[in-house]
């Protein structure tokens, strides 16, 4: 894959901007990290619907589309938020008797209800279409949740309380950076030197970049991330989870971008959307993250807890 010098001048200054409304929406607070991830959730689920709509060549009603995003962004909050709020009790009495509620619980049987009326009742839609839209709250939501999940984390204090590190900011920006690096360094370790093609499904993607770009990953997160960090908090937090976590982003990564490859090739397109000149859209820029952060739950959950 020769490198095209304005292709990736047209990407680099596309990216100046998202990557500026990323960060703000990263470092702010914890809420404009949920907003920021709000707006993904929708925008993912309206390109993956219209994908599935083009694979079996049906047609999706408005109303339908709104109550599948709905109901996996309920699924993001609930699951994602370790908030008392979101995981409180509705108590109430009938003719004598208490009964307490789940809140979660309550919201999660009413949707899975309402999916399966969808599932068996709309005839309208062919039913390989409606078990590939139940998969996106799987694929998108899920995952988003669990992306909320680790930024909602724990916090590191000193003993007058004031805190100095908050783990759950710490990943959800290393595993963002982590993306970002990979893709950069495959990119540009495929355009000079690529040449075995990796997958029939991507043919620009190549074996050489894609293991110089996982390569290249993990030694910059793994030994820049920490003294970065350092300089701004004065805490060490050198480990070797972040040799780990870029190395889970950059493998994981990479076959979330050849499964997102995979639904445009059955949907026929080129992008999934089109709101970033030279990226496409939310599931073009997006796709790695989908992928990568249930893996690196999975690892938060059985090592580092």
């Amino acid at each position: 894959m020769a490198f095209n010098f304005q292709t990736f001048k047209t990407r680099a200054l596309t990216a100046l901007l998202f990557v500026a409304v990323m960060l703000l929406g990263l470092l702010w607070n914890f809420w404009s990290f949920v907003v920021l991830f709000m707006v993904v959730h929708f925008g993912c689920w309206y390109e993956y619907l219209k994908l599935v709509e083009k694979m079996y060549s049906t047609k999706i009603d408005v109303v339908i589309k709104w109550f599948f995003a709905i109901c996996g962004f309920t699924l993001m909050m609930v699951l994602g938020l370790q908030h008392e709020s979101f995981g409180s009790s509705l108590t109430t009495s009938i003719a004598g008797l208490t009964i307490e509620i789940n809140i979660k619980w309550a919201i999660w049987i009413l949707e899975v209800i309402c999916l399966l009326v969808f599932l068996f009742q709309n005839k309208q839609i062919a039913l390989k279409a409606k078990w590939m839209s139940f998969t996106g709250l799987a694929y998108i939501s899920l995952s988003l949740a669990l992306f909320v999940f680790l930024r909602d984390g724990s916090y590191i204090a000193r003993e007058d309380g004031s805190i100095i590190v908050n783990n759950g900011l710490l990943t959800a920006c290393g595993i963002v950076l982590s993306i970002w690096v990979n893709d950069t360094m495959a990119y540009l370790v495929g355009s000079f030197i690529g040449k075995t093609p990796l997958s029939k499904i991507s043919p620009k993607k190549t074996w050489e970049g894609t293991i110089g770009g996982i390569i290249l990953c993990v030694i910059a997160i793994g030994f820049l991330y920490p003294l970065i960090i350092y300089s701004f908090s004065r805490h060490e937090i050198g480990s070797v989870r972040w040799f780990i976590i870029p190395a889970i982003c950059a493998i994981f990564g990479t076959i979330g971008d050849l499964f997102e490859s995979k639904l445009k090739r059955m949907a026929d397109v080129k992008d999934s959307g089109s709101f970033m000149p030279g990226h496409g859209g939310f599931l073009d820029r997006f796709d790695s993250l989908l992928f990568a952060v249930p893996a690196v739950w999975i690892y938060v959950q059985l090592f580092l807890k």
